[in-house]
């Protein structure tokens, strides 16, 4: 009989709990429902859990400020993330400036902790003339070299076997970056997925696979896709170590990726991180989830809310009150209508602009449509 424990590739440097994969399926947590301590917190002094919850505001308000421009017809395209603020802002905190970024379309707390300027971003969105990637994207794939985030793509798992050959150069180089890839559950039925994770195993190459399993590929339940029972089993065929973590408890996010970037940063290899959590809203906002979604299968999320649960965790060590609450909330609205204010009314990129960035010196031929194109 196959002794499935020799399969488990329990994570060296979480042996200590709650951190010990003993298995795979186990849940890390941190903080319980209701802001229970349930096992020991990693030390983060309190002035970084203010910032931590803060930042978990601001990207909830700019994510219901953007639906809000949508539906309003200021905003063509929106990706919401209400409910993942703690696996964003929790992944984020435990970055290095040196380290690489390839996100799905749903990273934008990650973008925004990383130093992407939140105009730039609407820009982004409404694809102007600010736009670092001058229009040229769809909305909600943004990024940038100078924050050494990829630019997202919406072919489904692309992003994988990028961030392994990235993580790949880094290693031939003798960079001390680690390369971050962050992707949901439908990504992991996929051909890049396969190649990523082979490659990534094989040449122990300084990556961490942020797994999103929100429970939905788009319109497709978890059991529908896989026959896996959880997802972070799929990385022992692989020869990875897996962690399998409450994605709406931002200390054990926090504690499972800097212990995961740890690891890929001192030469020891990929590591798959899954971070349990829900989509509380549509996939987008051309997306409609009552028609394949139980609005009942959402009820039992709400109590787990991320922002909830760690307010409540502040609160009960006296680290967090009502006035530092309203504070919070006012300071991110307020910022949050600045950079609309500032973005929205940039006009279009100009059409010439089409032309440009193509070649390092236009030719004759190019310049000759150019001008007709113009006239």
């Amino acid at each position: 009989m196959l002794d499935t424990q020799t399969l488990s590739y329990p994570l060296e440097r979480l042996a200590d709990p709650p951190y010990a994969v003993e298995s795979t399926g186990r849940l890390v947590q941190v903080i319980g429902e209701g802001g229970a301590e349930l096992q020991s917190v990693p030390h983060v002094a309190p002035e970084d859990l203010h910032s931590m919850y803060r930042w978990m505001v601001r990207v909830r308000v700019f994510d219901t400020r953007l639906v809000s421009l949508q539906r309003q017809g200021r905003l063509g395209f929106f990706v919401p993330s209400t409910g993942e603020e703690a696996l964003q802002i929790g992944t984020a905190w435990a970055l290095q400036p040196e380290d690489w970024i390839f996100p799905a379309y749903r990273e934008q707390g990650v973008a925004l902790y990383r130093g992407y300027p939140m105009e730039r971003l609407l820009c982004q969105f409404l694809g102007n003339r600010e736009d670092y990637l001058k229009g040229r994207q769809m909305p909600n794939h943004y990024g940038s070299p100078r924050f050494r985030m990829a630019v997202a793509s919406s072919p489904v798992g692309t992003q994988m076997p990028q961030a392994v050959g990235a993580a790949w150069s880094a290693k031939l180089r003798g960079e001390p970056s680690v390369t971050v890839c962050y992707f949901g559950d439908g990504s992991t039925s996929t051909g890049d997925f396969h190649a990523g994770m082979t490659l990534a195993a094989l040449q122990q190459v300084p990556v961490v696979f942020f797994c999103k399993n929100n429970g939905w590929a788009i319109s497709l339940p978890y059991e529908k896709q896989t026959r896996a029972a959880f997802l972070s089993d799929k990385a022992i065929g692989y020869g990875m170590p897996a962690i399998r973590v409450d994605g709406n408890d931002v200390l054990a996010v926090y504690e499972a990726s800097r212990e995961a970037m740890t690891r890929a940063r001192e030469g020891e290899g990929p590591t798959f991180v899954e971070l349990v959590t829900q989509r509380m809203g549509p996939h987008s906002t051309s997306d409609d989830p009552s028609r394949y979604r139980d609005p009942a299968l959402l009820e039992p999320w709400k109590a787990k809310d991320p922002i909830k649960r760690f307010r409540e965790y502040l609160e009960g060590r006296n680290l967090w009150t009502e006035d530092d609450e309203e504070r919070a909330w006012t300071e991110a609205d307020a910022r949050v209508t600045e950079a609309i204010q500032w973005a929205e009314p940039i006009p279009q990129p100009s059409p010439a602009s089409i032309y440009d960035d193509v070649y390092a010196e236009m030719p004759w031929h190019l310049r000759e449509q150019r001008d007709e194109s113009l006239q």
